[in-house]
């Protein structure tokens, strides 16, 4: 990690170079600005804000559309003020119509985001792994992309666009609303939750040319792919939205458990006081401070 007061290069030119790069990009969830820096010091070049994390943190409940956009945009700000590599955040619906989305755009970049995704489901959504979705009709998706696209204030911005029609009228109307996002700006296709490996690769087919995302969610409805499938196929974006998450809940159960039995955290698995303090960045605030002494 570099001082805590260094100046940080632009990350949205950044994100634009690493998406034309070849291979998949591969961008780790994260939830909070601790997992962010977790998913930089591990050398990944993008963190990926999880709309499902952030409310599971925040508010201890489900993805089912009970965060506003304040607070996503809050913790957004803290996560990208957390790390100096790229930040792509969930922006759920826009949080309303056309004009709420002009609005989220220009939050979010203020908030210091290098990409956003906007999603098609009617409010209040709900994780796109979760049945029961409902989508807005084609004519509204499309203008509140067209209006994400307008409303940046710095063209380097990525604008994602996501559908979640495959789960309501199967895989080739996601297919065809996704060609409609792309006529009206966006950067990246996102097609979520198709089910089967043929599923996906009608999408990355039919839609060659676009730069596309996978979203690998454990669990979830998509059938396992690896990930050198998902790169044949011409994927240039794949998100592990909770990996962090359900991997920190397991840790955290545990010690808990341990400590409930025993009275102990003995033999839990967590680290030292001191590696945490160096993983935060004290010995760079330590820097800082010598710095600046007078």
């Amino acid at each position: 990690m570099t001082s805590f007061v260094t100046p940080r290069t632009n990350p949205r030119a950044r994100l634009r170079e690493l998406l034309a790069a070849p291979g998949p990009l591969i961008a780790p969830g994260a939830y909070d600005a601790l997992s962010a820096r977790l998913v930089q010091q591990a050398g990944f070049d993008v963190v990926y804000m999880t709309g499902f994390g952030t409310s599971a943190s925040l508010l201890g409940r489900p993805d089912i559309g009970l965060l506003g956009g304040a607070e996503m945009t809050d913790n957004a700000r803290r996560m990208a003020q957390a790390v100096e590599v790229p930040l792509i955040a969930d922006a759920d619906t826009g949080y309303g119509n056309a004009l709420n989305v002009v609005r989220t755009v220009r939050e979010y970049e203020q908030a210091g985001v290098a990409g956003l995704q906007l999603e098609d489901q009617v409010s209040p959504k709900r994780c796109g792994h979760m049945s029961g979705k409902a989508v807005v009709d084609t004519d509204e998706a499309v203008a509140k992309v067209r209006a994400a696209v307008a409303a940046r204030t710095d063209p380097d911005l990525v604008v994602i666009a996501r559908t979640d029609v495959a789960q309501v009228e199967g895989t080739r109307a996601a297919i065809d609303r996704a060609l409609r996002f792309a006529d009206a700006g966006a950067d990246v296709l996102f097609v979520e939750a198709p089910r089967t490996a043929e599923d996906v690769e009608l999408v990355a087919t039919e839609l060659k040319g676009h730069h596309l995302l996978f979203n690998w969610v454990e669990g979830g409805q998509t059938e396992g792919l690896t990930m050198d499938t998902v790169a044949e196929l011409g994927f240039s974006l794949v998100l592990f939205p909770i990996s962090t998450l359900l991997a920190a809940t397991h840790a955290m159960q545990t010690a808990l458990s341990t400590l409930k039995q025993t009275s102990s955290t003995a033999g839990a698995p967590m680290g030292d006081f001191g590696g945490f303090l160096e993983t935060i960045g004290l010995p760079e605030i330590r820097e800082d401070e010598a710095r600046f002494a007078v």
